[in-house]
């Protein structure tokens, strides 16, 4: 009797140590919920600076908010600080930029940009980003001379020039972002390559100090359609007391870019 007991009890503390060796191999509920679940889905905002912007002194920020793992919405806007127009001489030649003394322009846009992760989500690898921008020129009071031509003779003709023009567009940019850190709140964000395309309006008006004559007038008008600037369709009018400059066409943009961030 005594060994029938000694084996059921042998029997049955073998099967509580089978239980105890089988039940760690099978994940609990909870292990299963955080294998699965995304990676620091609680931090869903980021700020964001483009630091190459600061080349053309660009100064700018951007909110990014994330709402599940493959969308978010970017918004960020800049703005340019009045001063010398950057890289004027890739679009003017020299004997044109002459034309234009003490030339200075500010500038403002906003970006409003739907963003869609295509690898990991929630802010972290590559996108496609279609956008909408709004963007306002602005410039100061300047001087343009121009050559007019009389009997053989050339006559440099002073005008005072400003206005403002602005745009709206719509685009597409592609770019990948990266957290740098462990803790993975520095963030990187990288835009390859972006373009927009719109309609852009704007004046600039051009005083003379003296009565223009119709022939004066027309060599004006030529001077200032000769100028030929890139990406900008424009109309130019006359009249005795000097030009109008009408900005009324394509408005045309890109972008590409670094930018650091914060992400909490």
């Amino acid at each position: 009797m005594k060994k029938y007991f000694f084996l059921l009890s042998s029997f049955i503390f073998s099967g509580f140590s089978a239980q105890e060796t089988i039940a760690p191999e099978t994940p609990a509920k909870k292990d299963i919920i955080k294998m699965t679940a995304p990676e620091n889905p609680d931090k869903m905002n980021i700020i964001k600076t483009n630091v190459t912007a600061y080349v053309f002194r660009n100064i700018n920020l951007s909110y990014e908010r994330a709402f599940n793992q493959w969308f978010s919405l970017n918004m960020g806007f800049g703005t340019m600080p009045e001063g010398k127009v950057p890289f004027i001489n890739s679009f003017l030649s020299d004997e044109d930029e002459k034309r234009f003394q003490n030339l200075e322009v500010k500038s403002f846009n906003f970006t409003i940009e739907p963003r869609f992760y295509l690898g990991a989500g929630y802010g972290k690898g590559f996108y496609v980003a279609p956008y909408y921008r709004y963007s306002k020129i602005t410039s100061n009071t300047f001087d343009f001379y121009y050559d007019y031509i009389f009997s053989g003779t050339t006559y440099q003709i002073p005008l005072k020039g400003n206005g403002s023009a602005h745009g709206n567009s719509g685009g597409v940019m592609v770019g990948v972002q990266f957290f740098l850190t462990p803790s993975k709140n520095l963030v990187l964000d990288f835009w390859i390559a972006g373009a927009h395309y719109g309609k852009g309006q704007g004046d600039f008006t051009m005083t003379s100090d003296v009565i223009l004559t119709p022939d004066m007038q027309a060599q004006l008008k030529k001077e200032i359609e000769d100028l030929d600037i890139p990406y900008v369709n424009y109309t130019v009018e006359t009249n005795a007391n000097g030009a109008r400059v009408n900005v009324d066409g394509p408005w045309l943009g890109f972008r590409s870019g670094l930018s650091l961030g914060y992400r909490f």
